[in-house]
């Protein structure tokens, strides 16, 4: 690196992984130059190969974490690529890497881990959380669920899951169903205590340590996307999950009332000082449609809107009120994939539909490995021969 590098920079970017090599860009060697020219921040990072099909992943997630930073209005990001002797350096790196550090988690480095979090409860976080996974593993991907709001877990009832937890070899198996081409698998403290009416008076750190046993002693096996329930608010589970899954990546819920959305900024804050992307903005009963088609704003309106300026990202999407959403949660059944044709073609289930399809699209697309650290073995193979 350059005499011009911010140290700054430098420490944020230590945030983004190489999905292939498991670990930051950083350490591998990869960010040439990152300084800033007044509010712009100026990064080069070089690529194993030119052709790297993760360039386009790497250079959004470089430019997602640097302008979480004050200070910073623009992030301008050059790709180059790596000579052959940094190529023959960065492998022995990782391939030293991977014999000293064992991964901290079950979950592979490519599964894109998607946070769903909002400031205060009763927004309709778990309810989203559910039909997003539901109608991302329809499209034919394979979908976690952690259900991380350990005190009030309902991911069971909505998902209509139940029955306790087993496992085998020392790690658990997570409830599991076929969603439509895809695979949906599920993890709650509520398949694990008595019944959903137990209350559990845990302090935080052991909350914290619930969800980090959920993090490591989970069979997830291969994982296109990880959703996570969280709980209300910023405390231990939210910063346990920053720490632990670097990769994170933040959904937040709020409704059209300016109180909602106020106090939605504070994960928001909290997600920018940990470092964690903030994905987009999910402003909930946005409106109600009467019988005769009329729009009604019962909430209030602009709360998305607002809050997505304010922590510097997208409002994607608006889920109207529908009462068929409390009365679907709580017969678990899911609004995207039911057979109601009521429910699935209500404007909720074709919003949610459409944002699963978009999530996927454009803005956390899997993670398609074509493996560059092969094509760079035979180079360096070339070389020594």
């Amino acid at each position: 690196m350059n005499a011009e590098q911010d140290l700054e920079i430098i420490q944020i970017l230590k945030g983004v992984l190489d999905p292939e090599l498991k670990n930051n860009i950083v350490d591998l060697g990869m960010v040439k130059s990152a300084c800033r020219q007044g509010n712009t921040a100026e990064i080069t990072v070089a690529l194993t190969t030119a052709g790297c099909p993760l360039r386009h992943q790497i250079k959004s997630d470089v430019a997602r974490k640097v302008a979480t930073l004050e200070g910073i209005e623009d992030v301008k990001v050059t790709l180059s690529e790596l000579s052959i002797q940094e190529k023959r350096t960065l492998m022995d790196r990782a391939r030293k890497n991977a014999r000293e550090n064992a991964a901290p988690t079950a979950l592979q480095a490519t599964t894109r881990v998607i946070a769903v979090a909002s400031g205060k409860g009763g927004v309709g976080k778990s309810s989203i959380t559910a039909n997003l996974a539901a109608a991302v593993a329809c499209l034919g991907y394979n979908v976690g669920v952690l259900d991380a709001d350990i005190w009030g877990f309902s991911q069971p009832k909505i998902l209509g899951v139940s029955g306790r937890l087993g496992g085998e070899n020392g790690k658990i198996s997570p409830h599991e169903k076929t969603i439509g081409k895809g695979t949906l698998k599920v993890v709650s403290m509520g398949f694990l205590v008595d019944d959903d009416q137990s209350a559990l008076m845990w302090r935080g750190l052991i909350l914290a340590k619930a969800v980090e046993q959920f993090l490591t002693d989970v069979n997830w096996g291969d994982l296109d996307y990880l959703f996570v329930d969280m709980p209300p608010g910023t405390g231990d589970i939210q910063m346990a999950l920053a720490r632990l899954v670097p990769q994170s990546e933040m959904l937040v819920v709020t409704t059209p009332a300016r109180g909602a959305q106020e106090v939605a900024a504070r994960i928001g804050d909290m997600a920018q000082r940990s470092f964690m992307p903030i994905i987009g903005v999910i402003e909930n009963m946005s409106f109600f449609v009467d019988p005769d088609g009329n729009s009604h704003n019962i909430f209030g309106e602009g709360g998305g809107q607002r809050l997505a300026k304010r922590l510097s990202t997208d409002l994607i999407a608006q889920i109207p009120i529908e009462p068929n959403v409390t009365d679907s949660n709580n017969e678990g059944i899911l609004l995207v994939i039911s057979e109601s044709e009521i429910l699935k073609n209500s404007q909720a289930a074709i919003t949610l539909r459409g944002l699963a399809e978009k999530l996927v699209d454009e803005i956390c697309p899997p993670v398609e490995l074509t493996t560059c650290t092969a094509r760079i073995a035979e180079q360096i193979a070339k070389l020594n021969n």
